[in-house]
């Protein structure tokens, strides 16, 4: 597995007679096996920076680089084979497909991926069964929770066991008991398989769980904290690379 490595990203935005500084100048590394928790208020830019890496969206200036590959250098079928094959994303807003069985939905990317639908619903179950819906397997998205939603789309996105998983609030819908489950089966991933892990959260709970925490206001990476382990002194503030 590789390390996710940002120089200077840079992204902004122009409308309505102003410009908006989404990401402006960030510079961050995630070594293998490791998760770092990203947070700052509504609007800082934490979506942004997320679609930049996953290569949904190209920086303005700057470097991003996963294994050692820039993607500006990619051509469009590499990017989507990066996105399909490299990246696990879970979206804040599930992007399940409507009346289609959950067992089919956590398929759906090894399918766009080119696995066969069988051998693709055969992988995706210990998933499903990791993250609590081997019950679930037939119901479709109007049949279930929000939060069972939120695992199906969880389960879709850590299928293909990336090396890189991006999460934009995967405990948002969830309550407490399974928010924890979730952010430590993140944490879990990131240490066994050595993936990456970014995860953007406001849940306090989830961030202490990270390996390290960043802060991200009006674009700009303000600080990075390791984590506090309990009855641990303060830890001083570290200076992220510029």
């Amino acid at each position: 597995m590789g390390a996710l490595e940002l120089k200077e990203v840079v992204k902004h935005y122009r409308g309505a007679g102003e410009e908006v500084r989404a990401v402006d100048g960030v510079s961050l590394a995630i070594l293998p096996g490791e998760m770092v928790a990203l947070q700052g208020p509504s609007g800082s830019g934490k979506t942004t920076l997320l679609l930049l890496i996953a290569g949904l969206l190209r920086p303005e200036a700057g470097t991003i680089r996963f294994d050692g590959r820039d993607l500006a250098t990619l051509a469009e079928s590499e990017r989507s084979a990066y996105l399909l094959s490299d990246v696990g994303f879970i979206y804040q807003n599930f992007r399940l497909m409507p009346r289609v069985q959950a067992l089919q939905n956590a398929a759906l990317k090894l399918v766009l991926g080119g696995v066969g639908m069988r051998d693709a619903q055969a992988r995706v179950v210990p998933w499903l069964e990791r993250v609590g819906l081997s019950d679930r397997l037939s119901h479709t998205p109007e049949q279930l929770s929000g939060g069972e939603r939120q695992r199906v789309a969880i389960a879709r996105a850590l299928s293909g066991e990336p090396g890189l998983i991006l999460a934009d609030e995967p405990t948002g819908n969830l309550d407490s008991v399974r928010s924890r489950e979730v952010v430590e089966l993140l944490h879990e991933i990131a240490h066994e398989r050595d993936a990456a892990v970014l995860l953007v959260t406001h849940d306090q709970d989830a961030s202490r769980l990270a390996d390290r925490v960043c802060w991200l206001r009006d674009g700009k990476l303000t600080g990075d904290h390791p984590l506090q382990t309990e009855g641990s002194s303060e830890t001083s503030q570290t200076s992220v690379t510029r």
